[in-house]
């Protein structure tokens, strides 16, 4: 398969992992504080890659990048997570994708000028098109009640390019394994001194649910991950937009949020930029094979 489309897909599997993730998460949060939840459910993608690492041994987990590499990225990511999860209870499922759709645009320009990668105009197109259908979904369907709190998560955004444009970095030498593990253990490790500040014990349903969140979660990294490495960063970026429909079913199913008119005219418009992006990488493949 063409490493590009391969990439792309493992980058919309990802997005729907991801997507279930967050309604998960957002669930638990309405009821415990955000940090500690972000902290169990990094603990708890520790504890689901045990039997692998068990079985492999300790030294197959060792980054051969270096410890540097994993821990910074494990600070950028952590510090994006801290507002990430603060505001994710205080804004609807459908919404928090849409912001999260201009991380793409920082991942692009970042991996230009600190990765080299060459930028092909159809990408950048896909990618404007992608944008364009999230100004739909802002223009019909931000609700306006997150308040701060958007202008919080919004500022997650180029953290959270940062850490992905330092995955990619960290695929040169380390299996996409190894990095999701590492980041599992520094998010786990930077998250648990703040949240033992205000520390609630969940439930044993919340322990079952954090555990499937951490499943969830080291499953998705993975195959974001496994897009990094099949394929230039930004040719994945613009299937993130797909993740919009995902997340307006997701919401509507967990929490009634029927997704807006601007919403479902948004999510066309983005799923018709990846599909073409999709073509026409494949043409451009087949002509330079």
């Amino acid at each position: 398969m063409n490493p590009t489309l391969r990439g792309l897909g493992w980058m919309m599997l990802s997005g729907l992992l991801f997507v279930v993730l967050n309604t998960t998460m957002r669930g638990i949060a309405l009821t415990m504080n955000p940090i500690e939840v972000q902290a169990l459910r990094y603990s708890a993608g520790i504890i689901v890659m045990l039997p692998l690492i068990a079985r492999t041994g300790l030294q197959a987990w060792r980054p051969a990048s270096g410890w540097w590499g994993q821990v910074r990225r494990g600070i950028v990511h952590t510090t994006s997570l801290l507002l990430w999860f603060t505001a994710l209870p205080h804004i609807p499922i459908a919404d928090t994708t849409a912001i999260s759709f201009t991380t793409p645009i920082f991942v692009m320009i970042g991996a230009v000028i600190f990765l080299g990668e060459k930028m092909i105009w159809e990408r950048w197109v896909a990618a404007l098109i992608g944008f364009s259908g999230v100004l739909v979904v802002v223009g019909g369907g931000i609700s306006g009640h997150g308040g701060a709190y958007t202008l919080l998560m919004l500022s997650s955004s180029p953290l959270i390019a940062a850490s992905y444009l330092i995955s990619k970095s960290l695929t040169r030498h380390d299996k996409p394994s190894v990095i999701v593990a590492w980041q599992s253990i520094t998010v786990a490790m930077l998250s648990l001194p703040i949240a033992a500040l205000d520390w609630t014990w969940p439930s044993m349903v919340q322990w079952i649910l954090l555990l499937l969140c951490g499943l969830m979660g080291s499953t998705g990294h993975y195959c974001l991950t496994r897009a990094f490495v099949a394929a230039d960063i930004s040719a994945t970026q613009p299937a993130r937009f797909v993740d919009l429909a995902w997340s307006s079913a997701a919401g509507w199913i967990a929490f009634q949020e029927v997704p807006t008119k601007g919403t479902l005219i948004g999510a066309a418009i983005i799923l018709g930029g990846t599909t073409w992006l999709a073509q026409r990488e494949r043409a451009i493949r087949m002509r330079q094979a």
